[in-house]
Order: C-alpha cells, then sequence, then structure tokens
C-alpha cells in the first residue's frame, strides 16, 4: 500500500548507466539527461570538480593532482565510489527540479549480460547509495529490444545486437527470456585504441582517446563507402616530440577497425548458430536488429547482413534504446517484472 503510495508521488527513474554516456528517464516525462560518464575530482582534497559534460571537456587537459576518469570499465563499475557520486549528481538533478519532500525514486537500471553476483551487488549498492529507494535490475539486451519495441513476450525469436562503449550484447529473445546470448567486453573504446594503435604503428603519431573518438565518428566504417571520407589525424610526433598533423581516409581507418569489427561478427553468427533452429526460422523474417552508439559506425549494418545472410536494420535512435526500454518498465512494473533480475534485496533474509 505504501508503496503503491510512494510509487505515484516520487520521481521514479529509468538508467543506463554506460560506460561512455549515462542516460537517465523521468517516468512520465521522457529522457531528461544525456551525460557522458566521466567524473573529474581532486585527488589531494577528495572532492569532485565536475561530472558529466563538463567533466568530459577536462579529459587528457589535467594537472597531476586533478584525474577526470571514467568509473565504469568495460560495463562494470571500477570505482565504487565515484559511481556512487555520479549517480547521486544525476538522481539529485532531477530530484532538484520538485520538493524535497517527494519520497525517494525507485530506479530500473541496465546491467550487461553475463556480469558476476558481486558486480550486480556492486551496481546496486550504488543505485541504493545514491538515493534510491528501490534498485531494479534489467540486463542491457532486454532493455534495448523492449526500447527498440521488438515483441519480447511472444512466442518468436527476435535478435538483439546492443554495441555501447565497453560492452558488445547479442542476445535471441522469446517468451521475455534470453534463449541464446553472448557478451563481448569489446565495442566502441576499443574501436577508439585501435585508431590510437594504427597512427602508432604507420605514422609514429600519439592520439589521445577523444581525438580517436572523433575519427572514427567522422570517417570510420566497417564496410566500403560510396563516397571516399578523409580528415586530419593530430598529434604528437613519438620521434621528434613536435605536433605533427596527417590526413586520414577510411580505408585506413576500416583497416584500423578491422580486427574489432571482425571480433563482434564472429560473436554473432556464433550466437545464431548455438539458437534452436525454431527461433532462426523468426530472425530470417524479422531480421537482426542493432542497437547503442557502436552501430552507428557507417555500413556496419550492411556488413552484418552480408556476413550472417540475415536481413539487419538498426533501430530507430539506436543509442537511446536501453534507456527508453528501462522507461517502459518503469512505466509498467508489475506487467514487466519477469525480465528483471532477481537482486540481493528481493531475496528473503534466512
Amino acid at each position: 500500500m505504501f508503496d503503491k503510495l510512494f510509487g505515484s508521488l516520487s520521481k521514479d527513474l529509468g538508467v543506463d548507466l554506460g560506460t561512455a554516456n549515462t542516460l537517465v528517464y523521468v517516468k512520465g516525462k521522457g529522457i531528461v539527461i544525456n551525460e557522458p560518464s566521466v567524473v573529474a575530482f581532486n585527488k589531494k582534497t577528495g572532492q569532485i570538480l565536475a561530472i558529466g559534460n563538463e567533466a568530459r571537456k577536462m579529459v587528457g587537459k589535467t594537472p597531476a593532482h586533478i584525474v577526470a576518469s571514467k568509473p565504469l570499465v568495460d560495463g562494470v563499475i571500477s570505482d565504487f565510489e565515484v559511481t556512487e557520486k555520479m549517480l547521486r549528481y544525476f538522481i539529485e538533478k532531477v530530484q532538484g527540479e520538485g520538493f524535497s519532500i517527494f519520497p525517494k525514486p525507485r530506479v530500473v537500471i541496465g546491467i550487461p549480460l553475463g556480469v558476476t553476483e558481486v558486480e550486480k551487488r556492486a551496481v546496486e549498492d550504488a543505485t541504493i547509495s545514491a538515493g534510491a529507494r528501490k534498485a531494479y535490475l534489467i540486463e542491457e539486451p532486454m532493455a534495448a529490444a523492449i526500447g527498440a519495441r521488438l515483441p519480447i513476450q511472444d512466442p518468436a525469436g527476435s535478435m538483439i545486437v546492443d554495441i555501447g562503449g565497453g560492452t558488445c550484447e547479442i542476445a535471441v529473445i522469446s517468451l521475455g527470456g534470453v534463449v541464446t546470448s553472448k557478451s563481448l567486453r569489446i565495442a566502441g573504446d576499443e574501436m577508439d585504441q585501435d585508431i590510437i594503435q594504427f597512427a602508432r604503428d604507420s605514422y609514429n603519431l600519439l592520439l589521445g582517446e577523444r581525438t580517436a573518438e572523433e575519427i572514427k565518428i567522422a570517417i570510420g566504417s566497417a564496410h566500403e563507402l560510396k563516397e571516399p571520407l578523409e580528415t586530419m589525424m593530430r598529434g604528437r610526433d613519438l620521434i621528434t616530440g613536435l605536433p605533427k598533423e596527417v590526413k586520414i581516409n577510411d580505408q585506413e581507418t576500416r583497416e584500423a577497425l578491422s580486427r574489432t569489427v571482425h571480433l563482434i561478427i564472429t560473436a554473432i553468427k556464433d550466437t545464431i548458430e548455438a539458437t534452436p533452429p525454431e527461433l532462426v526460422a523468426d530472425i530470417m523474417k524479422k531480421g537482426i536488429v542493432m542497437t547503442g552508439g557502436g552501430s552507428l559506425l557507417k555500413g556496419f549494418a550492411q556488413l552484418v547482413q552480408e556476413e550472417t545472410r540475415m536481413p539487419t536494420h538498426l533501430a530507430e535512435d539506436p543509442l537511446t534504446c536501453v534507456v527508453r526500454g528501462c522507461g517502459v518498465v518503469l512505466e509498467d512494473i508489475d506487467t514487466l517484472k519477469e525480465v528483471l533480475v532477481a537482486t540481493q534485496y528481493e531475496k528473503p533474509l534466512r
């Protein structure tokens, strides 16, 4: 009874706690926050200086006593305290719009597939410590499938490929559950590292992570493009130590990214191979749906289609699919409770 009363008053949240970006959905309002998962803090005092967009501007530009870092690595929490402070900042940013008399919010938060019990508990504890009344966990591919409006509760197979910053999640879903899945700790961040390594090996040029990401977005591709693209690559010459500028084209970036792209496609094929034939027949009719920022790499869906011989398409607004899925669950939590992951707070005490 009290939970229903609190539920009607509190600003419940859906959170996509990503390695690269954190998105927050507020019940009844939609997506209100989309900021980088970056925190800048002073090592001497332990004080948080900036979170989100402001902190991202500091990456690679800070003095020795200030650190601008990502508290999540490969989709899981690597720094509990900093993650808690970041979550608290986002929760308070939303709650601050209303009165403080409102009860604490319930939070539906996405987690990668195949995380350990310890990693689940870390997310849950960080969410509760940050000011949530209750934390519900949902696997990211399930949330992405709901956000992409796939019929997950039907007795038919739906295949989702969610490529984020730290993880690539591949799952075949039927009757509200994951039938076969694969989770790779290889995704968008690994692509940035591929470009950094390519610049070092080919041009003796040291690039920053932000520069590599900008090159990936501007001219990165998985499949040959109709029109060639090129951009300038700026960094430090490893031989002279002086600034250096090199022109790079889409073919070179494609070569640089080929290893990561190949690993993801191999994982997609392995998942299809492990899927029951009846569900494979369903996927052949409906196709593979790609979500997440990594799926926006030019020509990626086309390459997956050629390699798997199955129709493949990008979801509408792939960057927000996971948080929109969390939002759908939040709006009708009683009906969709079966898609949530069991949490320590719901297990009876012995």
